[in-house]
């Protein structure tokens, strides 16, 4: 295995959020990673408390195993976030008394591991899963996928403007097998522009999205996650794109509502308020941060607290 290298993104800012210190409470990493994140928490809570991590990427395991060796209080689930519930219940866990953190996308090691075809900028084989386990990967969106199926995707996980050309010129070119060489047919799709932004981005985004279902998966979770929070547990999300972060900022506002129902309903039948927002404008990375790490622009945390 390549050395797995991933910078944290907003690390003390997400993990302080979740105002862990000496606290023996339940704590879940929803994304482990490179274990930025999960090992901040640890240093931070008593050995008494417990932390879940969970990650679908048998690299991030592998190396936040290594990483994170010496921490007796720590579980390292090889699942996605997307089933955090059925694991914490085998393992008799029936509440998040503390609290979660979810670091969205993809890894520093997985966009620049040249095997795992997550770069137009490296020719690779076209694959891009999070979980190297699974059959389903982006050669199968690329070469199996109908011409509306891709404009589609690209339009919607992609916000390409050009999505019609490429999935046109990408179901001329077929078969397709490389990342070079779906890079060169987008390329050659789209008018030149003066833009910094490689043609190919809008369309390597969507199609990653796609084959690990990552929006789906990520507000099925933060959907789900919310009943299994205690009062006082606090949920930390980084997203990296205005299509997640919509996702987190419109669900937290949703739950921070005094009532969910219908209008025409004459009698509240919802929970009420489950969450209250600590921050109603999303936490953006400092300059000094955005200097030693120029990718972490984009993100954004969200941070609710569980009523």
């Amino acid at each position: 295995m390549n050395e797995f290298k991933h910078y944290t993104v907003m690390l003390n800012e997400a993990v302080n959020a979740l105002e862990c210190d000496n606290s023996e409470k339940i704590y879940v990493d929803a994304t482990l990673g490179g274990g930025g994140h999960s090992e901040l928490i640890l240093k931070k809570i008593s050995p008494h408390g417990r932390l879940f991590s969970f990650d679908v990427d048998i690299d991030a395991i592998e190396a936040s195993k290594t990483r994170l060796a010496n921490y007796q209080n720590l579980t390292i689930i090889h699942d996605s976030y997307v089933n955090i519930k059925c694991n914490l219940e085998k393992l008799g866990i029936s509440k998040i008394t503390g609290g979660i953190i979810y670091d969205l996308g993809a890894s520093y090691h997985q966009l620049t591991t040249l095997n795992r075809g997550f770069s137009f900028k490296y020719d690779a084989p076209l694959d891009m899963r999070f979980n190297c386990g699974e059959n389903f990967s982006a050669w199968d969106v690329v070469n199996k996928y109908s011409e509306a199926e891709l404009v589609n995707i690209f339009s919607k996980y992609g916000e390409e403007h050009y999505s019609k050309r490429i999935a046109h010129a990408i179901v001329k070119s077929r078969p397709l097998n490389t990342t070079l060489q779906l890079a060169n047919i987008i390329l050659h799709a789209v008018p030149k522009t003066n833009s910094r932004i490689h043609p190919a981005t809008r369309v390597f985004q969507a199609i990653r999205i796609e084959v690990n279902h990552e929006l789906l998966n990520f507000e099925k979770s933060l959907k789900e996650v919310v009943s299994l929070l205690d009062s006082g547990a606090i949920i930390s999300i980084i997203t990296f794109h205005s299509l997640e972060d919509r996702i987190a900022k419109s669900i937290l506002k949703n739950l921070s509502l005094n009532c969910r129902c219908e209008k025409n309903v004459p009698v509240c039948k919802c929970e009420g308020k489950l969450v209250e927002l600590v921050n109603k404008k999303p936490i953006c990375p400092s300059e000094e941060e955005i200097k030693l790490n120029p990718p972490s622009r984009s993100a954004k945390l969200r941070v609710a607290r569980r009523v």
